[in-house]
């Protein structure tokens, strides 16, 4: 596996998808400013994931968040299938509170074949989670607050985000996707 090639297909696809269609109010300041941290895990299994994912956990809340905001866990080669991965996620609520990082940070997983319950897998709005690669994004929940503190729209995020994949199509989003795969080094 080329690390650098996971870290950049990902840096590309926050770039063009996430910040570009401002899919995360959050994402642009630690972008643009070089504050997230990108870790890609050989991890093969949710065991190992797992433990990756505590160090990660820990490295993060070890460092002042001037230098590293947010971190993103890539593990291309663990959990491929996404009713795997989304066991996984909802399990890691037991190990933010085992270190005792429940209210300091939130996980959020993102998977090539992400899927909301009663969508088809073609739903546009799947798109809001699919990424190049399976990866959990470990966010500082003050940081969270601090770019936006009213609970009421944090929530509103996800309805916004659909909006803005529905009136884009699914041909839009495929379109995109398909432009990030054109820039991909060969």
């Amino acid at each position: 596996m080329d690390r650098d090639a996971v870290v950049e297909e990902t840096r590309r696809w926050i770039a063009n998808v996430v910040v570009g269609l401002n899919l995360c109010p959050f994402a642009r300041k630690p972008f643009e400013g070089g504050l997230i941290r990108y870790a890609v895990t050989d991890a093969t299994d949710a065991d190992s994931l797992r433990g990756d994912l505590e160090r990660e956990l820990l490295a993060l809340v070890a460092v002042p968040e001037a230098e590293v905001e947010t971190a993103f866990l890539i593990h291309p080669a663990a959990l491929p299938d996404f009713l795997d991965f989304n066991d996984f996620v909802v399990g890691c609520d037991e190990l933010l509170a085992d270190l005792g990082l429940e209210g300091v940070v939130q996980l959020v997983g993102f998977h090539p074949q992400f899927r909301f319950a009663s969508t088809r897998p073609d739903d546009v709005t799947n798109y809001t989670n699919r990424s190049p690669y399976p990866m959990l994004h470990l966010l500082r929940e003050d940081s969270v607050s601090r770019v936006n503190d009213d609970p009421a729209k944090v929530a509103e995020i996800p309805k916004r985000n659909m909006a803005t994949l529905r009136r884009l199509g699914l041909a839009g989003v495929r379109s995109l996707l398909a432009s990030r795969e054109r820039e991909r080094p060969k």
